[in-house]
């Protein structure tokens, strides 16, 4: 694998770090800032506001920048929007930081996706996109925690500045490793650019990605309180629990990506989306039985982000199919249909918890990604179907 994977991996771990430190800095931000908890939780939404404004829209804007030149644009506008979240004198200029970062994020994995899979033979493809979403995965291993262990003993003002200092280191491996010669494409027309948003093709795609994304996110969004409330650990013992499942998502996101490259994209995500309605409905009776859910969780960290290789890899080549003047409007769209499948997920298990309670969550998600199951597996009929017609 190239060099420059490595600079678009640092890149997503840098991202990443600053998308989910957040979660654990509600508390103590709304505390130093005055605000209400549902306030300070808002930085969340509004973070994923940005990435979906900034997936498709700045894309589009951004199509004839030469690939390089808008990466470390991208790295510039991450890193003043931490910088002025360290500086931010009050809730209001913290929520635009975390919309700029937002909106940095969203345009970078749309372009990293076309990037990563330019840099390798067509056959690596997913596994090249699986390395770049490691750097995100890994975050959650490692950036978030110590995000929030600085936030909790020096002030939620060092995290950003400490996530500012992974920007810099990002944009400089970028410069240095990064070819220049990264072909670009043809800037999308207008018209293209509404083609992919009303294809049904890519639709569909768009669908299975917030299902078959969202769908976990319903239970994961609680997990913390489940293995705490039902399991019986101890909240210690929870953010050991969470580490381990973030070690099993970092392996799961690089075997998503080989499973999806010696088997394609739709065989890889209908095992993945088996896989993980199975265990969903497993810890639905699991959850409260301390050492089963333990190893519920640990095994569903392996799938659960297992699928985004997949996907994205499959909106690429869809793209290239049905839209090839607006691929990076394309793939920006699915980068967009991840966080609207995140706000789905976290807003409906909301509601679960609040209705029905916490143990009701995972058999919900299940059902989402099962509707995400049968989606893939009429999308690949399809495709069959055009293959045949086109022979």
């Amino acid at each position: 694998m190239p060099l420059a994977l490595l600079a678009l991996t640092i890149s997503a771990f840098a991202i990443g770090t600053t998308e989910f430190v957040i979660v654990g800095l509600v508390p103590t931000i709304a505390e130093q800032l005055s605000v209400s908890l549902p306030s300070a939780g808002l930085l969340v939404s509004i973070y994923a506001l940005g990435v979906a404004i900034g997936a498709p829209v700045l894309t589009a804007l951004t199509g004839r920048m030469p690939r390089k030149q808008l990466l470390l644009a991208l790295m510039v506008l991450f890193t003043l929007g931490n910088l002025i979240a360290w500086q931010a004198p009050g809730y209001a200029t913290l929520v635009i930081a975390r919309l700029l970062t937002g909106l940095a994020h969203g345009v970078f994995f749309s372009i990293g996706s076309t990037i990563a899979t330019g840099l390798v033979p067509k056959e690596k493809a997913a596994s090249a996109i699986a390395i770049m979403f490691g750097g995100l995965t890994v975050a959650l291993v490692t950036g978030v925690p110590l995000g929030t262990f600085i936030g909790q003993h020096f002030g939620w003002r060092e995290t950003f500045l400490a996530v500012s200092l992974l920007g810099i280191i990002s944009l400089l491996s970028s410069a240095i490793l990064v070819p220049n010669s990264i072909p670009s494409r043809a800037a999308a027309s207008l018209r293209d650019q509404l083609q992919v948003l009303t294809h049904p093709r890519l639709l569909m795609i768009y669908t299975i990605t917030a299902l078959g994304y969202g769908g976990v996110f319903t239970a994961f969004t609680f997990l913390a309180p489940m293995m705490q409330n039902l399991a019986g650990f101890s909240p210690s013992a929870v953010s050991w629990i969470l580490l381990g499942y973030g070690v099993s998502v970092a392996i799961g996101n690089i075997w998503g990506g080989k499973l999806a490259d010696r088997h394609g994209a739709v065989p890889a995500l209908k095992i993945i989306f088996a896989a993980l309605v199975a265990l969903l409905v497993v810890f639905q009776f699991t959850a409260a039985i301390q050492y089963a859910a333990l190893a519920t969780v640990l095994v569903m960290g392996i799938f659960a982000f297992g699928n985004v290789p997949g996907l994205q890899v499959y909106v690429v080549q869809k793209a290239e199919v049905y839209t090839p003047s607006a691929v990076d409007v394309a793939s920006g769209l699915n980068i967009a249909a991840f966080n609207v499948g995140i706000a789905l997920g976290s807003v409906i298990g909301g509601q679960t918890v609040q209705h029905y309670g916490l143990a009701q969550t995972p058999w919900i998600g299940a059902v989402i990604v099962l509707a995400a199951f049968l989606l893939i597996g009429l999308s690949g009929r399809l495709d069959g179907r055009a293959k045949a017609l086109a022979v």
